[in-house]
């Protein structure tokens, strides 16, 4: 911008001429904003002006509902762990890991020697005291004789009754502790107490194990699960007995019913997600115990569209505002359209609201525009590389 300077008081003479050159100044200093302000628009004019190749993206419908996946793991809905009753050094294992069992089939056996040398103790303390309560009790009929005689009396056949009874009552403790030692001799050998599978093993043969230590593990095959972990912000989602579909890795094509059983009251200390549950309903011949499967869940939630990521852009002059392009396909011209986003999907797309379905946007290049601004689109602009798909949330 040139300077002007403003020249000193002029004399008589030079009045004129000083009066021309004020006007000339001054009539520069009021033009000058004018013709930047007027330099400006033309620039934007021109930015405007040229049309710009863009990308352009088709809005697909929207779905009212979505569906949510979950990744799980089949599971049994009882799983025992089996143990010996009591203690003992294991002597032989019969199944491993993956066996099939039966209910009553015998699983592992203890070195029941100390059990049998009780049996016997007992067996014989118990014998000597049915000996003595047989003697005593025919002891006492001849007493009682002897009192209707009134050859003894009362208080000298008490004395003999009072010992028939010890010896009587002595018996029958005998009698309980001969079961007793019985019963924890049957408990060396343990035996399966339903139909399962064997999924693990805790000791081998040879180990000193304490009565309760666990064994094996015993899953049940008539009852199965799959198990899988929910993130807290995702647990409104998920109702008890509500119905959802499970589809096994293995054959991901096949959709099997299940139904939510159990949610898990408070969250894993580690992973902070939920535990829960759902039973299957059918096709327990194909899940098998450990499958990983893909919980489908049906989300109730809002409609919304998918877009790409890359189009959507914050203006510079509001950073906090989201915007996308809309393209005016009769004009072939941008405008700005304010949305909301929501969750990130897969593809590198993201659910926004605030569209309608079969807008076109700009999907690339969104920075490099203008508002107004002319475009040059493909020539086939809904063709389906260019339609958006419909998106499950």
């Amino acid at each position: 911008m040139p300077k002007f300077k403003i020249p000193l008081l002029p004399t008589t003479r030079d009045r004129p001429q000083f009066r021309f050159t004020f006007k000339v100044w001054l009539l520069s200093v009021l033009l000058l904003p004018l013709m930047i302000s007027s330099g400006c628009s033309d620039q934007d004019r021109q930015t405007q002006a040229v049309s710009r190749p863009v990308k352009v993206f088709r809005v697909g419908e929207s779905v009212p509902s979505g569906v949510k996946y979950f990744a799980g793991e089949v599971r049994s809905r009882i799983e025992t762990s089996l143990s010996f009753r009591v203690a003992g050094k294991l002597l032989e294992r019969k199944v491993d890991v993956g066996d099939p069992v039966r209910k009553g089939q015998l699983l592992a056996v203890l070195d029941g020697n100390d059990y049998r040398l009780a049996v016997q103790a007992v067996k014989a303390q118990l014998t000597a005291a049915q000996t003595d309560s047989n003697f005593l009790r025919n002891d006492l009929s001849r007493y009682r004789e002897l009192l209707t005689r009134q050859v003894i009396s009362p208080p000298e056949f008490e004395r003999h009754e009072t010992a028939y009874i010890n010896a009587r009552e002595r018996t029958a403790a005998l009698d309980a502790q001969l079961a007793q030692a019985l019963n924890q001799l049957t408990y060396t050998e343990l035996h399966a107490e339903r139909d399962g599978v064997v999924t693990a093993l805790a000791v081998e043969a040879g180990q000193v194990l304490a009565a309760g230590q666990t064994v094996l593990t015993l899953a049940r095959l008539d009852e199965k699960e799959i198990h899988f972990d929910v993130p807290e912000h995702r647990l409104s989602e998920i109702q008890r007995q509500q119905d959802v579909n499970v589809s096994l890795w293995a054959d991901d094509k096949r959709r099997l019913k299940a139904k939510i059983r159990e949610i898990a009251s408070s969250a894993d200390p580690a992973s902070r997600t939920y535990r829960v549950k759902a039973t299957l309903l059918e096709g327990l011949d194909v899940a098998q115990l450990g499958m990983t499967a893909t919980v489908h869940v049906a989300a109730d939630t809002a409609s919304r569209i998918a877009i790409p990521l890359s189009a959507v852009y914050n203006p510079q002059s509001r950073p906090d505002h989201t915007m996308v392009w809309l393209v005016d396909e009769q004009a072939a011209k941008v405008k700005s359209v304010p949305v909301r986003l929501g969750e990130t999907l897969a593809g590198e797309r993201i659910a926004v609201e605030g569209l309608a379905a079969g807008q076109l946007l700009v999907s690339a290049g969104v920075q490099r525009l203008a508002e107004g601004q002319a475009v040059r689109l493909p020539e086939q602009p809904g063709s389906p590389n260019n339609r958006g798909d419909r998106e499950h949330l």
